[in-house]
């Protein structure tokens, strides 16, 4: 810890030590080298939420590296949280990008598996998960806290990450997602993100279980928020999109909206998510992924009512 007692220093660290209810965006990197494009997409978050995830090859999709885009990020006054997944790189690769991350002044990260390459634009590539996301947590944790490598060999200045980590409430088998999340804090983990949420009295059994086990004592937990576009969306991710739990009543209600209220409707319900996690014992703030719906966020941060952000010197 650095001598104001934090880990990292980051802004979101301070968000959520001081008692407030974070608010983290999301921004995926463009599909080139086209840093006007990223800007335009960041810009609207400016502000608005405490900290920006970037993205690593999402859905196995070639992208900007995640580094680069964070750096960017760094240089131009909004803090990311930038993302690392295992299946691209081997344990040499990843200590190298956290001590270069670190360097450009990024103090945020989240550690990842990532999408299998099978579901991506180049799915003849092969994969990599020379360690897990689990291992991934505890390796940073290593070099941040303790200034050594895994070999036993010092690093000359340690990477002071805020460590973060993904959880999927509703992914098979249920019952073993609590303990899966309770590895990751184990591990090392200081905050979590989830994947975003449609079923809410599930996720109210998740948090109580989380609640009941300390969990929520040793780390922080942001619930994952996407708004819907529409019912055609909320289908899509029913039927194909790996552990999303999207109810019937949701996509009836999405449908009951009429032609060309449903992304309305769709915001709308985002924030009476965000409004009842503001109330619900053990979650410490949301995790918004309005994807390639930057534009909206400001709209939704001002109906949830999440703004002014916290401030600090």
């Amino acid at each position: 810890m650095n001598e104001n007692g934090l880990k990292s220093g980051s802004n979101l660290e301070k968000v959520l030590v001081a008692g407030h209810f974070a608010f983290t965006g999301e921004c995926g990197p463009p599909k080139g080298a086209n840093v006007e494009h990223l800007k335009e997409k960041y810009e609207h978050l400016r502000g608005m939420v405490d900290s920006v995830n970037i993205t690593d090859n999402q859905t196995a999709v070639v992208r900007m590296s995640s580094v680069a885009a964070s750096a960017i990020m760094v240089g131009d006054g909004i803090e990311p949280n930038y993302q690392m997944v295992c299946r691209d790189r081997n344990r040499l690769a990843m200590m190298a990008d956290i001590l270069g991350a670190y360097s450009l002044g990024i103090k945020n990260m989240l550690c990842l598996s990532g999408d299998h390459q099978h579901f991506g634009n180049h799915p003849q590539s092969k994969n990599v998960y020379d360690i897990d996301s689990i291992q991934l947590i505890a390796m940073t944790k290593l070099m941040r806290d303790e200034g050594k490598f895994p070999n036993g060999e010092d690093v000359d200045v340690p990477p002071k990450m805020f460590i973060g980590a993904a959880s999927n409430p509703f992914g098979d088998p249920y019952e073993f997602r609590v303990h899966r999340l309770a590895n990751k804090i184990d591990a090392g983990t200081d905050f979590i993100q989830t994947q975003c949420i449609y079923n809410m009295p599930r996720f109210r059994e998740f948090m109580k279980m989380a609640v009941d086990m300390g969990l929520t004592e040793k780390c922080y937990i942001l619930a994952g928020v996407t708004p819907m576009k529409s019912a055609r969306m909320a289908k899509y991710m029913a039927k194909f999109v790996p552990g999303m739990d999207v109810p019937e009543e949701l996509i009836t209600r999405l449908e009951g909206a009429g032609k060309g209220k449903q992304a309305a409707e769709g915001i709308k319900f985002a924030v009476e998510q965000i409004e009842e996690f503001k109330e619900m014992e053990g979650v410490a703030g949301v995790h918004l992924m309005a994807i390639e719906w930057e534009h909206k966020v400001p709209e939704i941060a001002e109906m949830a009512k999440v703004l002014p952000r916290p401030t600090f010197d």
